[in-house]
């Protein structure tokens, strides 16, 4: 793991694979660090082909941290978005898309194939619309274009993301009873639920960093980044969208939603499969980044 000054901030990014293989960036999703892109999983990429980078967003990990911000108020931030204004909050996704232009021009990569997941798939939408020239192919897991009129996430889960955090210091126990309720309640039904590996990736995140405020302050960007639906129609690089079928967090609306706003785009549903990557469908992820990767270079 390095470290290395990009838009402004300090982003911790790690690099697997030959320098001179096609670039495939990894972005994570809403306040988790680059270690869910589990060494194994990048490791099947780099068998591809591909040098394969991985970050840790503002806010999470080893990159800089928003500390001078408080957590914003959510019952506030929600009222002030349903009367049509806009709050102020410490950043957007634009900025974190920046960031990942800032790794990129820090590295000297000129181009990179951009794959997402749940948050960092709404980031490297961004990056495909507004980045064209940077990014030679996107890959959106489970994602959504900020359509208002897309289904919402069940009160209970909404209710298990935004309650009041355990303190892992003091209440390792309950928080890890917390954490992995919460991962079985996003999981799909088509593999079974790994607790072992969800208990140690969840240990080793806490002990990389541990800011529930960071994970507030990446939700309101989130909230204030809005409908990219017209963003998301000017996208020409060939794009995948993948979705579990059984997503509860994100519903498959969502995916179905994404892949129609974007020209051209296909469209990947799993059966079984929830907000999540199960090490059992990793070569199936591969499979399919690394056909889009391959389209780019075929176009």
């Amino acid at each position: 793991m390095k470290t290395l000054k990009a838009n402004g901030i300090e982003l911790a990014y790690d690099s697997q694979g030959d320098a001179s293989d096609d670039v495939i960036l990894l972005i994570s999703g809403f306040g988790t660090q680059m270690i869910r892109w589990t060494d194994t999983f990048c490791q099947t990429l780099v068998a591809r082909g591909y040098r394969v980078i991985r970050f840790d967003n503002r806010d999470t990990g080893y990159s800089t941290h928003f500390v001078r911000h408080a957590a914003p108020n959510f019952d506030s931030l929600a009222a002030m978005l349903m009367a049509g204004q806009r709050p102020d909050v410490p950043y957007t996704l634009h900025d974190m898309a920046h960031d990942a232009i800032g790794l990129l021009n820090a590295l000297s990569i000129k181009r990179a194939h951009v794959v997402g997941r749940s948050m960092g798939g709404m980031i490297a939408q961004i990056l495909a619309s507004d980045h064209a020239k940077r990014v030679l192919s996107l890959t959106s897991i489970m994602s959504c274009t900020g359509n208002p009129a897309l289904p919402q996430t069940s009160p209970d889960i909404m209710a298990m993301m935004t309650r009041p955090a355990i303190d892992p210091f003091s209440d390792e126990a309950g928080f890890l009873a917390h954490s992995l309720a919460f991962a079985r309640r996003i999981a799909g039904s088509g593999h079974p639920f790994d607790e072992e590996s969800h208990r140690t990736l969840i240990l080793q995140e806490v002990r990389r960093a541990y800011d529930p405020d960071g994970v507030g302050r990446q939700l309101a960007a989130i909230a204030v980044t809005g409908d990219r639906r017209a963003r998301l129609a000017t996208i020409k690089a060939p794009t995948l969208v993948v979705h579990g079928a059984e997503d509860p967090l994100l519903l498959p609306a969502c995916g179905e939603d994404t892949a129609s706003s974007i020209p051209n785009a296909e469209f990947l549903l799993i059966d079984g499969m929830g907000h999540e990557l199960p090490a059992p469908l990793y070569r199936t992820f591969v499979d399919a980044i690394d056909r889009t990767a391959r389209r780019a270079l075929h176009a």
